[in-house]
C-alpha cells in the first residue's frame, strides 16, 4: 500500500509527542518504513522557528506567530514529509494546518480564510491521509500547559476557544477522527491503531 501520512492534532499537553512515539514503535515492530516528527520543527530551522515561537521571552504579534509557524511549515513539507512520501516511507507528525486553524485562528482571532490560503501555499495542498484530534477538556489543557510555554500566560478562555475550534474544524476535515486524551496512553493508541490499515491490526 501507499505509504500514508498521519496527523497527531490537539491541544499542548493532550499527548501528542506519547502518541507519536508509540505509534511509531508500532509501525516499527510491523516492519513500516516510516518518519515521525513534529511542527513547528521537523527541520534545523523550523525548530530555530519553534523556540522563537514558544519561547516565554518572546513577545509578537499573532500575525507574526502565524508566519513564522507557516514558514516553519513550508520548510518542513519540502524538506522532510515530501521527500520521505517520494521513498515510500510514512510519516507521522505531530501538529501540521488545523493547529493553525485552531490556535491563530479560533484562538487569536486572526482570519481563518487567511490562514487557509497561507497554509495552502506552505503546503502545496499536501493533506494528511488520517488525522487523529485528542480531545482534551479546556480546563486540563490549561493546567498541563502552565509553566511550560509561552502559550501557558494565554488563560482558560484562550484554550476553551482552541478546543472550540478543534471540534468545529474538525466536523469538515477528511478522513479525521477524535479520541478522548483523557484515555491512558495505551487506550489511545489503541483507538488510533484501529483506524490505520495494517496488516495485524
Amino acid at each position: 500500500m501507499k505509504p500514508l501520512f498521519v496527523v497527531l492534532e490537539g491541544p499542548d499537553a493532550s499527548g501528542k509527542s506519547t502518541q507519536l512515539r508509540l505509534l511509531s514503535e508500532a509501525l516499527a515492530a510491523r516492519g513500516v518504513p516510516h518518519v515521525a516528527t513534529r511542527e513547528p520543527g521537523g527541520t534545523p530551522l523550523g525548530e530555530r522557528l519553534r523556540d522563537l515561537v514558544l519561547s516565554s521571552e518572546t513577545g509578537m504579534a499573532p500575525l507574526t506567530e502565524l508566519l513564522l509557524i507557516v514558514a516553519a511549515r513550508h520548510e518542513h513539507v519540502e524538506k522532510v514529509i515530501r521527500p520521505a512520501l517520494a521513498e515510500g516511507k510514512w510519516v507521522l507528525s505531530s501538529r501540521y494546518t488545523l493547529s493553525s486553524l485552531a490556535y491563530q485562528g479560533w484562538g487569536r482571532g486572526l482570519d481563518l480564510s487567511l490562514i487557509r490560503q497561507l497554509n495552502a501555499l506552505a503546503t502545496g495542498g499536501l493533506e494528511p491521509d488520517l488525522l487523529f484530534l485528542l480531545d482534551l477538556p479546556p480546563a486540563v489543557a490549561y493546567a498541563r500547559t502552565r509553566e511550560r510555554d509561552r502559550f501557558e500566560g494565554e488563560g482558560l478562555e484562550f484554550f476553551t476557544r482552541v478546543r472550540v475550534g478543534y471540534l468545529e474544524l474538525v466536523r469538515s476535515a477528511p478522513r479525521a477522527h477524535v479520541i478522548d486524551g483523557t484515555l491512558p496512553p495505551e487506550r489511545v493508541l489503541g483507538e488510533i491503531l484501529a483506524h490505520i490499515p495494517l496488516p495485524g491490526i
